[in-house]
């Protein structure tokens, strides 16, 4: 599929690789990790808050997927530009995106203040509904924020620049732990709202972010920055150009929703088994969660790098990145294989002390070995893709391997088999296998075309 590639444009390369990976790693922890803080402190409270703040987080972390993914494909365009040496383009797509994310933010913001409207219909118990409805309408002042920093972050990432936004994200983080407790508990005269302090608090942090970064951008002194500052002059909003970001993202954003859900459903396809089957099912998927940070962080640098090479128009060495990147994707899942395989009973312990639910995890964590393989290649084949601005088949791939196939066989495999939980397991790996394969033979496609198109 990929050239042959000399060991030293794969060290080369790798190099590139890892300078925009690791930073883009520990960002993708840290904003893991709000949801963590959230629950631990929301738990400390009381069972019934934790159990709000869980529901309000299904609502809206969905949502906050698919505006972000919508926004992200900021990073293509301004990668594009990169690699066609046109950095005075990039303040006029930037100005474009925050149009566009000024107004996703403020549906965003809509949304998920009508969202408590649902709680009834969902059959959420009558106790959780207050606090959830609260946590919401907390968090909800926060969208508009979350929008903007998702262009930032893109215009950041794609100039090469990660380090701000991981340097931000972790004072969020850590800026999360007081403010969490200063609502929680009413403290500096603020109303005592328990757990669902913790939507006001992440708000907050989410103002905090996106102040911080926008300062950044504005004031640094570094060249890639100072060439291409998007505050001044800024452009009235363009329909051609905001229809070309909404082409690529809007597939983008659907297709992490359609991933995203399909995930959330797992505990409820996999309920009607008793409440060890599905604790059971959320610790493994609890550690193949935090292991897919690795495979994801790798995707975005190879969009950035590859997308640099689209612009350049520059075949070969958009296929030495994309050698690279694959080889890469394999070493990581095998050491993460092998991490699982050897560490199942920590791995387990660490999230659960019921033996009979760290029993059934650990086995579960068995099927987590071939599901690291075949969803870091899908997610890195999708990420070189959309690096090719190539985002709607991979759209429709993703709808057909996760909801026509992965969805319907876990159900009849779960509800109508005596396999049990272990069923929705081999129904991900059937549709992360399919998708594996689907994506690679359209990045041949892609690739056939583009030889003939650059020729």
């Amino acid at each position: 599929m990929a050239l042959p590639i000399s060991l030293t444009d794969f060290k080369s390369y790798s190099l590139r690789l890892s300078v925009l990976a690791l930073p883009i790693l520990i960002t993708q922890f840290c904003q893991a990790a709000l949801g963590v803080v959230d629950a631990i402190m929301a738990g400390a409270v009381s069972a019934l808050d934790l159990a709000a703040v869980a529901v309000g987080s299904g609502i809206w972390l969905p949502l906050f997927l698919l505006a972000t993914g919508i926004l992200i494909a900021t990073t293509p365009l301004i990668g594009e530009a990169v690699g066609q040496n046109r950095q005075k383009h990039i303040p006029y797509i930037t100005q474009q995106s925050l149009w566009t994310a000024s107004v996703i933010g403020l549906i965003g913001f809509v949304i998920v203040n009508l969202a408590p409207s649902v709680l009834d219909i969902m059959g959420v118990p009558a106790d959780i509904q207050p606090i959830a409805t609260q946590y919401l309408q907390g968090v909800s002042f926060g969208f508009p924020a979350l929008a903007v920093y998702a262009v930032l972050r893109s215009y950041c990432e794609a100039l090469g620049r990660p380090e701000p936004v991981t340097i931000i994200s972790i004072i969020g983080l850590l800026a999360d732990i007081p403010l969490n407790y200063i609502f929680i508990h009413g403290l500096f005269g603020m109303p005592r709202l328990g757990g669902a302090g913790c939507g006001v608090a992440t708000a907050l942090v989410l103002w905090i972010n996106v102040l911080l970064l926008a300062g950044y951008t504005a004031f640094t002194k570094r060249q890639q920055f100072v060439s291409t500052r998007f505050f001044y002059g800024f452009s009235r909003p363009s329909r051609a150009q905001i229809s070309k970001l909404l082409k690529l993202g809007i597939p983008i954003g659907v297709a992490i929703f359609f991933e995203a859900s399909l995930f959330s459903l797992g505990a409820l396809v996999i309920s009607p088994l008793g409440e060890i089957a599905t604790a059971s099912h959320q610790v493994a998927l609890a550690v193949t969660s935090q292991l897919f940070m690795i495979p994801i962080s790798v995707a975005m640098a190879l969009t950035i790098m590859i997308s640099n090479r689209f612009g350049e128009k520059n075949l070969l060495a958009l296929r030495h990145v994309q050698a690279t990147g694959l080889i890469w994707t394999v070493i990581i899942a095998i050491f993460c294989m092998l991490g699982v395989w050897l560490f199942r009973p920590q791995l387990a312990a660490a999230f659960t002390d019921n033996p009979a639910v760290r029993a059934q995890a650990m086995h579960l964590l068995i099927f987590a070995l071939a599901y690291q393989l075949f969803d870091g290649w899908q997610v890195n084949v999708a990420g070189i893709l959309r690096g090719m601005q190539d985002t709607a088949v991979p759209m429709w791939v993703t709808l057909f391997c996760y909801w026509l196939v992965a969805l319907p066989l876990g159900i009849y495999l779960v509800r109508f088999t005596d396999v049990g939980a272990q069923g929705f397991w081999m129904a991900l790996i059937t549709g992360l296998f399919l998708a594996s394969v689907l994506l690679t033979l359209r990045l041949n496609h892609q690739q056939k075309r583009l030889r003939a198109r650059w020729r």
